[in-house]
């Protein structure tokens, strides 16, 4: 149980920003009686109840699950997607600062993500990347026998690592260029391992890539803090992967 002397007092750095065209700053907030064991929303909520009790504008942040599956949320921590830890930002506890820090909070940084209010950005450019390609033809109906269409081990086991991806956008964040190459890999190398995504392999990979750079994601140049920032630990050989497929599609293209 929390005592009162496990309470903690912050200073908020927050990013205001009224709306997608106004100018933004940042406005420094004191928050009290953080528990330790509260996430990270929680005390935005603190910050909130505060906020509206006074007549202020709460603070506009996503938010659905907060289970760390639904990819809703996320912030930039002190300059770090997600915060300190690789999680989800509402999966965060405030364990992970002492009494007293001071805290930057800022919305995903990216062309393709612009600011809609505050913390909020418009993450619809990842929806339009997997509408463009992230999907497969195999008929509908009753459940296929388990064991009438054989997939390699270490081939599932990969597929479901990138079926974690949950699209928080934390990826394109933390990268420096502001890519979204790993989400765009995970994507593809879920459905172009298994042998239901067979038949729009190819059409996927090009789609999906040539949609990437249509919504101004950044250019790839491997340096990795993608993910470090993945909260689902997305690995780096999707990327290479993702090249690979690319390669192989413009490939059959040509042929």
């Amino acid at each position: 149980m929390t005592s009162a002397t496990d309470l903690m007092t912050l200073t908020v750095r927050v990013w205001r920003q009224p709306g997608a065209e106004a100018e933004g700053r940042m406005v420094d907030y004191r928050v009290e009686d953080v528990s330790p064991d509260m996430s990270f929303l929680e005390m935005l909520d603190i910050l909130n109840e505060d906020l509206i009790t006074r007549g202020e504008d709460p603070v506009a942040f996503d938010h659905d699950c907060r289970e760390g599956i639904c990819g809703s949320c996320g912030v930039v921590i002190n300059g770090l997607a997600h915060g300190p830890e690789q999680t989800t930002t509402c999966q965060l506890h405030m364990r992970a600062f002492s009494d007293g820090d001071v805290i930057d909070v800022e919305p995903w940084r990216s062309r393709a993500f612009p600011v809609i209010k505050d913390l909020v950005v418009d993450r619809s450019a990842l929806d339009r990347i997997i509408g463009s390609g992230g999907y497969i033809s195999a008929p509908t109906g009753s459940a296929p026998e388990a064991h009438s269409t054989p997939v390699p081990k270490p081939d599932a086991d990969r597929a479901f690592e990138n079926a974690t991806c949950i699209g928080c956008g934390a990826c394109v964040a933390a990268c420096p260029n502001g890519s979204a190459m790993l989400f765009t890999s995970a994507k593809v190398t879920h459905l172009n391992l298994l042998p239901q995504g067979q038949p729009e392999r190819e059409t996927r990979t090009l789609n999906m890539v040539a949609q990437m750079d249509a919504e101004g994601f950044g250019g790839c140049t491997n340096s990795g803090e993608c993910t470090v920032a993945c909260p689902k630990e997305i690995p780096m050989f999707s990327i290479a992967n993702l090249n690979k497929e690319f390669l192989r599609a413009n490939r059959k293209k040509r042929s």
